[in-house]
């Protein structure tokens, strides 16, 4: 039976205002951290039910935090960027004294010593820890649900998937549970949860968010971003999660307070280029294309030019599924090996894959990584940013474990559906979902933004400019 949404609660216009507007109010001691918190831990215990977003909950912990935040601006101290709001952690990401499961029974008990640097770096700029959010196992898929928790379900409509593997992320935060939150991204996992729940998911170029511990510090595939309800809360989060780190060795220098700055929403002269179907690579289902052709207009209306073209990526499926498989390998070889039948059978795959691997294969793809990316740069001085779908299905049910098929092209395995994101991951360009409209019957659509390597402060403005005019990320489900 699908739950009935409860009568809203006077906080609950507090809860959907972006983290830009409360993070002002806070400095300005208009609201209090604590008034903002309990607001926020009420409509956790009236809404999460039904969306099971925020899997622990620590609200003795996060009144604590958010009295000592008060307790600081009071005493006239130097405050972060986001001192006071409310934040939640993706479950793969260590918190210190507080339970971090990986969404695996493996882990059901585990509780960190410490945070890793993501987490660290939130609560160094001011940010109330609140709990955590659901995953799929150790992060595996773009479909968030485990043996521990179940599934999260889409906010938009109960009973469908909200995305992964940040999907408790986005779900929070289209729900008004948190203001801002983080997650991670290999093939997708901040952009397909972003896109399934109308919310804003950025993907960094890799090294602009250090990620640390990391079992491979050099490998660039999978990186940790931010997201939020606009695209200035996920700038103001990547303000605060940026900069470089001497652990971490492909973290860039650039200072990450310039992703605070305001957002310039001039889009006069910009080469657009709109990929359907990345260059025929990728079979999208026709409802999503006819709602993202849609904001074509609408960008040329800002000044910009828009032609049909994308860069040649031909390579990219075997570069992200030959370093994907090393990868997994690396990482979880060893627990597949020692706990088969505590892992699930995508991941006991993945891993023996990349167990086959040999040197040359890994050289192959490295070679091929090479040529794609010298492809995509040169793509780049032809055009100044790339449109595509996001996604290429809609939201399904949170029954199906994944797509089977796209537009009534059978997948090869659980990865294909997610092909319009694994794609882009391999270029190493910074990229973005960003609420790009709706289907006649009400389900979100996303529109992926990409901009050429390193050049992550031009695609935060450029989405800026897109989210104002459609005014997509505006619209919130009826819960």
């Amino acid at each position: 039976m699908t739950p009935v949404p409860s009568a809203p609660t006077r906080d609950d216009d507090l809860c959907l205002r972006p983290a830009t507007e409360l993070a002002a109010l806070l400095r300005a001691r208009e609201l209090s951290a604590r008034e903002l918190l309990e607001a926020h831990l009420a409509r956790i215990e009236r809404v999460d039910p039904r969306v099971n977003a925020i899997v622990t909950l620590d609200a003795e912990g996060a009144c604590a935090a958010a009295d000592a935040a008060d307790a600081a601006l009071a005493a006239g101290e130097a405050v972060g960027p986001l001192h006071g709001l409310p934040a939640a952690h993706k479950d793969t990401h260590q918190t210190g004294g507080m339970r971090t499961t990986w969404g695996s029974p493996l882990h059901a008990d585990t509780v960190p010593a410490r945070d890793e640097l993501v987490v660290e770096r939130l609560r160094q700029a001011g940010a109330v820890r609140v709990g955590k959010t659901n995953v799929p196992e150790f992060a595996a898929g773009s479909q968030t649900v485990n043996p521990l928790f179940g599934a999260t379900h889409n906010p938009w409509r109960h009973g469908l998937s909200a995305g992964g593997s940040s999907g408790g992320a986005a779900a929070a935060l289209v729900a008004g549970l948190v203001p801002v939150a983080e997650g991670s991204d290999m093939g997708g996992s901040l952009r397909n949860p972003a896109a399934f729940c109308n919310v804003v998911g950025l993907r960094p170029t890799p090294g602009r968010v250090p990620t640390w511990p990391a079992a491979m510090g050099w490998s660039t595939l999978s990186v940790q971003g931010p997201m939020g309800r606009t695209v200035a809360d996920v700038a103001l989060v990547l303000s605060a999660v940026a900069g470089p780190d001497p652990r971490v060795p492909i973290s860039l220098a650039d200072d990450p307070a310039g992703f605070a700055a305001p957002l310039d929403g001039d889009l006069r002269g910009l080469r657009v280029a709109w990929a359907r179907d990345l260059g025929g690579l990728v079979p999208v289902d026709p409802a999503i294309t006819a709602v993202l052709e849609d904001v074509l207009p609408v960008v040329e209306s800002l000044g910009a030019t828009v032609e049909e073209a994308c860069p040649d990526l031909r390579e990219a499926d075997e570069v992200f599924g030959t370093l994907r498989a090393w990868l997994f390998e690396a990482t979880f070889g060893d627990v597949v090996r020692r706990s088969p039948d505590q892992v699930k059978e995508t991941i006991r795959a993945n891993a023996a894959v990349g167990a086959a691997l040999t040197g040359a294969d890994v050289a192959r793809a490295e070679l091929a990584h090479t040529r794609l990316h010298e492809r995509v740069v040169g793509f780049f001085d032809r055009y100044d940013v790339l449109l595509a779908p996001t996604t290429q299905v809609l939201p399904f049910p949170v029954e199906l474990e994944y797509p089977t098929e796209v537009a009534g092209v059978p997948q090869a395995d659980y990865l294909g559906w997610m092909r319009s994101c694994t794609l882009v991951s391999a270029t190493g360009c910074p990229a973005l979902s960003l609420p790009g409209g709706f289907t006649d019957d009400g389900l979100p659509v996303g529109l992926q933004v990409v901009t050429a390597p390193r050049t992550d402060r031009r695609l935060l403005e450029v989405a800026h400019a897109i989210e104002q005019a459609t005014g997509h990320g505006r619209r919130r489900p009826p819960l």
